[in-house]
């Protein structure tokens, strides 16, 4: 069963969300797992609000150790942080990340509260919550990433975002490269992309349980939205700009494939295939 975004009300001063985008001012000083993968993009945005905590999708690590990299920024800024496994839980589905994820890394803050490797993170949170005490630390907001670039001969628009939530429906008919991981949000097909665009292309965090990294697709075919992945280990998850220069697709859906899409081809092929496409 789909689920909502939510505060699990037995749960003392836990926030559950799917997206760490979706975190908001009033939520105050509690741990948050959020279903979003744990690489910079997702850490930045956190340190946006004043959290004591937070627990995310380590997004099958990939590239670089992309899908992690959060940890040790939300560290330097005095934020116990840990991630759970892409297989132990479905990516994008925070209350499916309470309730079955297993903890695979955590930063030294957590670990010092008393997380472990291979814990589950409804008793992670219990740890966590000792972390209120800890001081803060001032940190750069950088600013979130979203530019557009011109294909030759293309007769779409192309945005480059670091994440997808940046998209709206100003966009309608643009071809979207993302570094957000490719799962629909509490399993819920209208979080698949907020514009009708023309194509979308994200990052497969590892596939993960249940195929949950790649779960977008299916319901952006039913939308004749032309989707694909790249392979989390050929591109940096939360990083636009490593998804189009570095992706490699692992997935594509059937709409993709009609225009000419395949596994293996590059993002940049994609990206052009998609921008030149007369369909």
């Amino acid at each position: 069963m789909p689920n909502q975004d939510r505060s699990i009300a037995e749960l003392e001063d836990c926030c559950v969300l799917d997206s760490i985008t979706h975190l908001k001012r009033e939520i105050g000083e509690v741990v948050v797992v959020a279903g979003s993968h744990c690489g910079a993009y997702s850490a930045r945005y956190a340190l946006q609000f004043q959290i004591s905590a937070i627990i995310l999708n380590d997004a099958g690590v990939g590239k670089d150790r992309a899908g992690i990299s959060g940890l040790g920024i939300l560290g330097r800024a005095g934020i116990p942080a840990a991630a759970i496994a892409h297989l132990s839980a479905r990516i994008g589905d925070g209350a499916d990340c309470l309730a079955r994820g297993v903890i695979s890394h955590c930063n030294g803050l957590a670990s010092d509260l008393g997380v472990t490797i291979n814990m589950p993170a409804r008793e992670a949170i219990g740890y966590l919550r000792g972390s209120k005490s800890l001081p803060r630390l001032e940190q750069r907001i950088e600013k979130e990433s979203r530019h557009s670039i011109a294909i030759p001969g293309g007769s779409r628009a192309v945005i480059i975002t670091d994440s997808a939530s940046l998209v709206g429906p100003g966009d309608e008919g643009a071809v979207i490269v993302t570094g957000s991981h490719g799962g629909l949000l509490g399993g819920r097909p209208e979080t698949a992309m907020k514009a009708d665009v023309f194509a979308a292309l994200f990052n497969d965090a590892g596939v993960g349980a249940e195929d949950a990294g790649i779960s977008r697709l299916p319901a952006l075919d039913a939308r004749r939205i032309a989707a694909a992945t790249v392979d989390a280990w050929s591109a940096r998850i939360g990083e636009a700009q490593s998804t189009y220069e570095e992706g490699v697709l692992s997935h594509v859906n059937e709409t993709a494939s009609r225009i000419g899409a395949c596994a293996g081809m590059t993002a940049r092929a994609f990206v052009e295939l998609a921008a030149t496409s007369p369909a």
